[in-house]
C-alpha cells in the first residue's frame, strides 16, 4: 500500500517488458508514471492500478524528452525521486550486418533518447537528490547477434559513467545490465535463441533484482544468473 515513504518513479517503456514487471513490482508501495510509444487506450488494461501513462515515441529522441517533461508536469509532480530509462529497441543482424536504418533506430531510441531524456529530467531529479537509473544489458560487452544493440549499450554504459561524476553531489547515476529475459526481446528483434530460452531468467525475478540494485544506488551492476542464484531476487534493499 502506497504510504508516507512511496517515491514518486518515471519508468520508460513501462508498459512492457522488464518495464512492466518494474512497475507491477512497485505498483503497491510507489507512485508511478509510465511511458510507451502506444496509445493509453491500447495499454490501459495492461498498466498497474493508479499508474499514470504518459505517449512518448522514442524513435524521434527529442520530441520523447519533451513529452516526458510536459507529462511529469501535467500528472501533477514538481520532482522525480527515481527516473528508470528502461524502454529499448533491437534487431537480430543479418551475418553480423545491421540496415542502415536498423542501426539508426536503434541509436535513436536506445542511446540517443536516454541522452535527450536524462538531460530533461535532471532538474526534476535535483530536487529530490534523486536517483537516474539507465537500463542497459550484458550484451553491451559485445554480441555478434546484434552489434548496433550492444554499441548502443555500452553507450548508456559510458554516459551513466559521465553523468555519474558530472552530477555528484545532485543526483545519483547508475547503470544496470540485465541478462536475457523471457520477454518478448528476442521475438520483436527477430532472433530465435532456441533452447537458450529455457535458461533466460523471468521477467519478474530481474525486476525484483533491478528494484534491490536501485534501492543501492550502486553503478555498475550486473543482473545475471549468478546473481540470481546468489539470491538477488530475494535479499538486499527494499525499495
Amino acid at each position: 500500500m502506497i504510504g508516507p515513504k512511496s517515491r514518486r518513479i518515471l519508468i520508460t517503456g513501462g508498459n512492457t517488458g522488464l518495464g512492466l514487471a518494474l512497475a507491477t513490482k512497485l505498483a503497491r508501495r510507489h507512485q508511478l508514471l509510465l511511458s510507451g510509444r502506444k496509445s493509453r487506450d491500447e495499454v490501459a488494461a495492461s498498466l498497474p492500478p493508479g499508474a499514470g501513462y504518459i505517449v512518448a515515441d522514442q524513435s524521434d529522441p527529442e520530441t520523447s524528452a519533451a513529452a516526458l517533461l510536459d507529462g511529469v508536469t501535467e500528472f501533477g509532480w514538481d520532482g522525480l525521486d527515481n527516473a528508470v530509462l528502461n524502454a529499448g529497441t533491437g534487431f537480430a543482424a543479418v551475418d553480423g550486418i545491421d540496415s542502415t536504418d536498423a542501426i539508426r533506430q536503434t541509436l535513436d531510441v536506445n542511446l540517443l533518447a536516454a541522452v535527450f531524456q536524462a538531460q530533461a529530467l535532471y532538474p526534476l531529479l535535483k530536487k529530490t537528490s534523486g536517483t537516474l537509473t539507465l537500463i542497459g544489458s550484458d550484451a553491451h560487452k559485445g554480441s555478434a547477434t546484434v552489434p548496433a544493440y550492444a554499441a548502443s549499450k555500452a553507450g548508456l554504459h559510458g554516459l551513466a559513467r559521465a553523468l555519474r561524476s558530472e552530477w555528484k553531489g545532485n543526483v545519483s547515476v547508475q547503470v544496470l545490465h540485465p541478462g536475457p529475459a523471457k520477454t518478448e526481446m528476442h521475438d520483436k528483434a527477430g532472433y530465435d535463441p532456441g533452447l537458450m530460452r529455457s535458461l533466460f531468467l523471468a521477467p519478474e525475478d530481474i525486476a525484483s533484482m533491478m528494484a534491490s540494485a536501485i534501492a543501492a544506488r550502486r553503478s555498475p551492476v550486473t543482473l545475471s544468473w549468478v546473481k540470481y542464484l546468489n539470491g538477488g531476487a530475494y535479499t538486499g534493499r527494499r525499495l
